[in-house]
């Protein structure tokens, strides 16, 4: 939790007390209910107690609609969506997705067919992860073998690396590129 989420949580707390506790005695008759009403005549009729209580109050506005509308995890929980959290007895690990996604782009980049790659890798709720490659190829490459090749390696490099099991890796080639041999005379 952030400061500022910490001072809002402590102020809106101390606030929300103060006036639980004016009504509870209020209500059990031990405060006057005249003599309440007194004290904030009083406070918002003087100028300087007006503008503090103004300030406080704008303060308290803000904060709310701080609290409110923006979820101090919300970050942490995007953080955990787009990587994988691995804990063991000797601490926490966090894979990120672009981890995952420059280790892909590093496997297929070593085979000789393939160019231009561009990757993408998912991750669910239960740690599945979902590899999807976009990628050239050359003329003279056997597609269906460069692509089953790269997806074991793939599912090798995962596991070794991270330990995790790739569900799927699912190739889609955009391309062939001919190989132009340009001869100048």
């Amino acid at each position: 939790m952030k400061l500022l989420d910490k001072i809002g949580l402590v102020l809106f707390s101390t606030l929300i007390l103060i006036i639980s506790i004016l009504l509870c005695l209020m209500i059990f008759g031990w405060l006057d209910l005249d003599w309440v009403h007194s004290i904030v005549a009083q406070a918002i009729s003087d100028q300087v107690t007006s503008n503090v209580l103004l300030g406080l109050s704008i303060i308290f506005i803000l904060l709310a609609i701080k609290c409110i509308f923006f979820d101090a995890g919300s970050k942490e929980k995007n953080e955990s969506k787009n990587s994988i959290l691995l804990e063991n007895s000797d601490g926490k690990l966090l894979i990120t997705r672009e981890t995952l996604e420059n280790l892909v782009d590093g496997v297929v980049k070593g085979f000789a067919g393939a160019e231009n790659v561009a990757s993408k890798v998912e991750v669910d709720e239960e740690s599945n992860v979902r590899v999807f490659i976009n990628m050239e190829v050359k003329e003279n490459v056997v597609i269906k073998d460069l692509s089953s090749n790269i997806q074991t390696k793939i599912k090798e490099a995962i596991k070794k690396t991270s330990d995790l099991s790739v569900k799927e890796v699912n190739i889609k080639v955009k391309n062939i590129m001919s190989e132009t041999n340009t001869v100048q005379e």
